[in-house]
């Protein structure tokens, strides 16, 4: 065991083989607890559960190390780990994954994953999610491993500078096919729905939400273009949603004067 406390969680369940292998590389780095959902919660983003009571279930799951499942999503996972399981504890890095399947540009807006590291880096502790780009239960995640542990290493040694959440996502290729690392920015796409409409045995209509993911933006300094050439991407994220660009165009909105009495 090291000098560190490492939080660990994800949006899959406890039983997700992503998890596994993030506890892997944890458990070599310092002390591990894992606070993980008891059933898959993808696609979660930031909810919290505000209407129903909280559970957290004690399991013996990983060998000589603390782990609990909780009832609610992953952002109450970390808020439970934070205020309970480790009440008035340092936790010196939170690391959310692996998951089965990418969260890079805005995918980051709907993950349970980043969401939950997101929920740490506001508690002021660095985070990191991880991804690999197989959404295959049976995902090999070694080549995700070896880049995983370095990641770790540099900010529990070094912290991050100007945040507190990196978003990292690694291409579903062998260790040997991988170029190494960037450091990048969001991709600016988007999604492209659709909803699949049909009827269940009883005769009343569902729909399946389908869909599309549309990249305009070919930069070369983005995730999609380091995901897509070979790298891992490493995006700084944060929690601040202003559209800066957008503050001086609208400074007219300031003179606006209320409207004279009827």
């Amino acid at each position: 065991m090291g000098p560190y406390r490492i939080l660990v969680t994800n949006d899959d369940g406890m039983a997700a083989p992503g998890l596994r292998a993030l506890v892997e590389v944890a458990r070599q780095l310092g002390e591990v607890v894992v606070v993980a959902p008891d059933s898959p919660q993808s696609g979660q983003g930031h909810a919290i559960t505000i209407s129903d009571p909280l559970r957290l279930n004690k399991v013996e799951v990983f060998e000589g190390l603390e782990a609990y499942e909780c009832s609610g999503t992953p952002v109450d996972c970390v808020k439970l780990a934070k205020h309970v399981i480790l009440k008035n504890q340092v936790i010196d890095l939170c690391v959310s994954g692996i998951n089965h399947g990418s969260n890079a540009s805005i995918n980051i807006i709907y993950s349970g994953t980043l969401s939950a590291a997101m929920e740490a880096s506001l508690e002021g502790i660095n985070s990191i999610g991880f991804s690999l780009l197989d959404y295959s239960w049976d995902a090999d995640f070694r080549a995700a491993q070896h880049y995983i542990r370095p990641l770790m290493e540099h900010v529990l040694q070094n912290g991050v500078s100007e945040c507190q959440l990196l978003n990292v996502n690694i291409p579903r290729l062998p260790l040997e096919k991988i170029k190494g690392v960037r450091v990048c920015r969001q991709a600016d796409a988007r999604w492209k729905e659709n909803f699949v409409e049909a009827t269940d045995p009883r005769g009343q209509k569902y729909y399946w939400l389908t869909g599309e993911f549309i990249n305009e933006d070919l930069e070369d300094d983005t995730d999609i273009w380091a995901l897509g050439n070979g790298y891992v991407s490493v995006v700084p994220s944060g929690h601040d949603l202003t559209n800066y660009r957008a503050i001086p165009t609208l400074k007219t909105l300031e003179q606006i004067s209320l409207p004279q009495k009827i």
